[in-house]
């Protein structure tokens, strides 16, 4: 029984009976009265004027009374100007509840039939990941979620760049500077050894770059002759020709990663449904560039290289194949664009990837749009801004990131530092303790940065993102295990609540009507945040519902209520809200403790 869609139907038939006219759904629009007016729901009466050709207030007033008269769901309404504010019986707010409380699948859209791939994380293999990744594992992951909320069948997917010169440069370096040094021997993951040679390449590089200039040569020149990258250049060609001690070395240093990968992606709590990797996929978009050779929409020069012109659609002429024969990210994504929608019948390709690619996305569909694919329009370019810190933007190659690793167990000692120094924690064993930092450092990190629409660049300070007060993931995750004391002490004096708890006789407040309108929102909110491929708009609305039941519990200390009908009412409500919460935090992937 949505509120929104009552208040539309009923006012559909007003309008018809009062002025002789039927208007669409789409001519009434309906919005939660704002707390400074009297009412609990509001319609907006301007679009109605066209056939009632009366005043605002006139029409507001003639809707008003039809509704009074002819409902019993709404008791009284008042007008102001051409907002018609209403208010429902204390009925109508039981039955809604109820109908909540009797829906297990509260919030869970029905199936739409629609399966949505969505590619995230993609890292290269030539270092550890770091903050800007956690962005995008985070987003990408609650993205899916969200998506499945909405009734999707979702495949989330992760693309490992795992070749090319990057790492090369890191394989290059290891043989001249890494002493055979492997993950067992130094005791590091093989994600951080195999970056630490990445950083290597980079300073002899950046020597030898120095050094030619000192010897005369101009800088940008210097920077394309430098032996060090001459030499990984030349590896490189080597592993596509499948020279045996190259593609031997790769594979060693590749299964490092790997497993480091794997680790980080296991302490995030993120796992993919299927892993591609670029070395196995590189090769599949060089049949789509024959392909659009031969009808004419790609040109080959003179050295061999292929390219596509897109100057006439305003943007300019993008390469698809080198003149060696080899492929570059656009080939790449082109081949597994087609390979995806024809193995899987996609209905929708998400790609997680931040801004700086906006324009490569604009290509890819273009020319997948050019080569004859309808389903083109179906891919989706996730774009999201990147994260910086107070000290300003990461540099992988000079090693000043926020390495990810590093940054979890940062958040691990941040979130028990604070949680001992409120001195709660004395009944709780030290596993317990353990399991509860675990829960709230991840929960800080991930509501942090989910709680950002995904367009914004965004400020990551660790310490603010801990706090147990304001808009916060511990704060969320306090209020629920507060909830739960409370329903535990409720179960410790037997008191039992549920369903048959809803009487028409319980007379709500006000705050009680507001939770039960928040609640409400819940399934909209979902399907609110998956049109706009946006989980930020669930983080919020769970702060809202976590902050109206903290305003609610200091005004109406629940468990010293006499009136038993009364209790139970509450404890059920009080239930629901912890219900919502969970499902609400679990889109975002976290955890809600039970005790804290």
């Amino acid at each position: 029984m949505n509120p929104d869609k009552f208040i539309i139907g009923k006012s559909q038939e007003a309008v018809s009976a009062l002025f002789g006219a039927a208007l669409p759904e789409s001519s009434f629009q309906v919005q939660v009265t704002r707390k400074e007016f009297e009412g609990d729901y509001t319609l907006v009466v301007f679009p109605l004027l066209k056939v009632s050709r009366l005043a605002p207030e006139a029409t507001a007033k003639a809707v008003g009374d039809w509704l009074k008269e002819n409902t019993r769901e709404i008791e009284s309404y008042n007008v102001v100007k051409g907002f018609l504010n209403l208010s429902f019986s204390p009925s109508y707010w039981n039955r809604l509840f109820a109908s909540i409380l009797s829906d297990a699948d509260f919030g869970q859209l029905p199936p739409t039939g629609k399966t949505i791939m969505v590619e995230f994380s993609s890292p290269n293999t030539n270092k550890p990941l770091h903050l800007g990744h956690i962005r995008n594992i985070l987003l990408g992951w609650s993205v899916s979620r969200l998506l499945e909320a909405n009734g999707h069948k979702v495949m989330k997917v992760n693309l490992v760049n795992d070749r090319g010169i990057h790492i090369c440069k890191s394989m290059l370096a290891w043989l001249k500077t890494g002493n055979g040094e492997t993950p067992e021997s130094s005791g590091k993951k093989g994600d951080h050894l195999v970056g630490d040679c990445y950083v290597a390449f980079n300073n002899i590089y950046r020597k030898e770059v120095e050094d030619l200039v000192a010897g005369g040569m101009p800088k940008e020149e210097a920077e394309k002759n430098a032996p060090s990258l001459k030499e990984a250049q030349d590896m490189l060609l080597k592993w596509e020709k499948g020279d045996e001690e190259v593609v031997s070395l790769w594979k060693k240093m590749n299964s490092w990663v790997y497993a480091g990968f794997d680790k980080t992606y296991e302490d995030l709590g993120i796992s993919f449904d299927r892993t591609y990797y670029e070395s196995q996929t590189y090769l599949l978009g060089k049949a789509l560039v024959r392909k659009g050779l031969d009808m004419g929409i790609f040109e080959k020069e003179a050295d061999g290289s292929v390219w596509c012109d897109l100057t006439s659609d305003g943007l300019d002429r993008k390469l698809l194949l080198r003149g060696d024969g080899t492929s570059v990210y656009m080939t790449q994504d082109l081949g597994t664009a087609e390979q995806r929608f024809s193995e899987y019948n996609l209905d929708e390709h998400i790609y997680v990837v931040g801004n700086e690619q906006n324009y490569h996305f604009q290509v890819l569909k273009l020319i997948l749009k050019k080569l004859g694919f309808a389903w083109s329009d179906n891919i989706y370019h996730l774009s999201y801004g990147m994260v910086e810190l107070p000290e300003g933007k990461m540099k992988s190659r000079e090693g000043t990131v926020v390495d990810a690793d590093d940054l979890l167990e940062k958040m691990y000692n941040t979130a028990k530092e604070t949680s001992l120094e409120l001195g709660k924690l004395d009944n709780m064993s030290e596993s317990e303790q353990d399991a509860l930092f675990r829960k709230l450092s991840l929960g800080a990190l991930k509501y942090f940065i989910i709680k950002v629409d995904p367009k914004k660049t965004m400020l990551f300070d660790p310490k603010e993102s801990i706090d147990f007060n304001g808009n916060t993931g511990p704060f969320i995750q306090y209020t629920h295990a507060r909830i739960k004391s409370i329903l535990r002490k409720a179960g410790e004096r037997g008191i039992v609540y549920g369903p048959d708890a809803i009487s028409d006789d319980i007379c709500l407040s006000a705050k009680e009507i507001r939770l039960i309108k928040l609640i409400d929102m819940y399934p909209d909110k979902v399907a609110e945040g998956g049109q706009a491929h946006s989980p930020a708009v669930i983080a919020n609305y769970a702060y809202e519902l976590a902050k109206e039941f903290n305003q609610y519990y200091h005004d109406t200390p629940v468990l010293r209520e006499e009136d038993e009908a009364l209790l139970k009412y509450r404890l059920a409500l009080l239930s629901t809200v912890a219900g919502v919460l969970v499902k609400a935090m679990d889109i975002l992937g976290i955890q809600l403790p039970e005790r804290m």
